[in-house]
């Protein structure tokens, strides 16, 4: 045996005699803080960012950490823009809608009227041209997005009376978020934006007579019922709702390529659960809510109309005003087409058929 080999096994055995292990170099934890716009009694929601931190921590085997914030604790609902962008946060979860006065162009990757519905919005986005579109306009605010859940189609809302004409929207003080503002101030009402835990007190004290949230589970949750008994449907502005994930682009950039695909995994996880959780609990709320007294009415016809006229308005005077706008929404558009010629033939004569049914 060689002496440089004896010596060797000879020093590493007197390592291991004394109870000294060999050092090793561990990587150390990453610790990430995720804002979330929605409060922690949205399950759904403020729970869409807890189950992204779980699997990111199970993933990583405890090697990468994020840490969950309600609004207002970190950063403001409306304010993880501004905060991810500055590093303020390292991440956040939110409905990008809600930043469409800064930029019509925030709206697409989460809902305008009469825009995709969840599957095909999540097709734009994977397989489209979606996500690699709306990433190329968050590069200007320093943020690289995830897709990060879906609601499906959304109710319309809680309304204090009826609605039995188009007219009756005429200075409506209506709670509604996005681009949707935008059709409902169109069709004579009174937008007004707020978060989810101001939305209550300002329908029971008569600030607004109207506000759309998501669907049953959520504002069963919310008590809309108790103050606003008419339930209308459907949401038009919103036939899907997609929540994305934002990460500071720094640093997103300053991970590993074990830790970026670590988020990739957790955010596309997360968007399978949200759509899931909302599919599986949305029946049995509206049971419930209907139960304790709401009205569902569907929206009138000239409603409608009236509302898929003025949307189609309003896009085609953004895209002559916002190039960033014309590009995307064009684009959208397209497979939009497509997509409803395909589900035509499929998926809506399927639904139609089973729901004429005695399931």
């Amino acid at each position: 045996m060689k002496r440089r080999s004896l010596l060797g096994r000879a020093g590493l055995a007197g390592v291991l005699a004394a109870g000294v292990a060999p050092a090793v170099h561990a990587q150390p934890t990453v610790r990430w803080r995720l804002a979330s716009s929605f409060p922690r009694s949205l399950d759904t929601l403020f729970g869409a960012a807890e189950f992204f931190a779980a699997r990111v921590k199970a993933l990583s085997g405890g090697r990468f950490e994020v840490q969950a914030h309600e609004p207002d604790t970190l950063l403001t609902a409306f304010g993880v823009v501004e905060g991810v962008g500055s590093g303020a946060a390292e991440m956040a979860h939110t409905a990008t809608y809600y930043f469409s006065e800064k930029n019509p162009v925030f709206a697409l990757g989460c809902a305008v009227p009469f825009g995709l519905n969840s599957r095909q919005l999540t097709a734009w986005m994977l397989e489209g041209n979606g996500l690699k579109l709306m990433r190329e306009f968050y590069a200007g605010y320093h943020i690289v997005n995830f897709p990060g859940g879906n609601t499906g189609a959304q109710m319309g809302g809680w309304f204090r009376k009826e609605v039995r004409s188009a007219s009756d929207l005429h200075g409506l003080r209506f709670r509604i978020a996005g681009f949707a503002s935008l059709l409902m101030e169109r069709m004579g009402a009174e937008p007004v934006n707020l978060p989810a835990a101001q939305i209550y007190a300002a329908l029971e004290k008569g600030h607004i007579d109207a506000a759309e949230w998501v669907g049953p589970y959520d504002d069963q949750k919310l008590g809309f019922v108790k103050v606003a008994p008419y339930y209308y449907y459907p949401g038009f502005w919103e036939g899907s709702t997609q929540f994305d994930f934002f990460v500071n682009q720094r640093a997103w950039n300053s991970l590993s390529g074990e830790h970026k695909a670590i988020v990739e995994a957790a955010a596309a996880q997360t968007h399978v659960q949200v759509q899931a959780k909302y599919d599986a609990l949305n029946p049995g709320a509206l049971k419930q809510l209907v139960a304790s007294g709401a009205k569902l009415r569907p929206f009138p016809a000239d409603v409608l109309a009236d509302a898929f006229k003025h949307a189609n308005d309003i896009y085609a005077e953004t895209s002559a005003k916002n190039e960033q706008f014309r590009r995307i929404y064009a684009d959208m558009a397209r497979f939009r087409a497509d997509q409803n010629l395909w589900f035509r033939f499929t998926e809506a004569t399927f639904d139609r058929f089973m729901q004429a049914q005695k399931l």
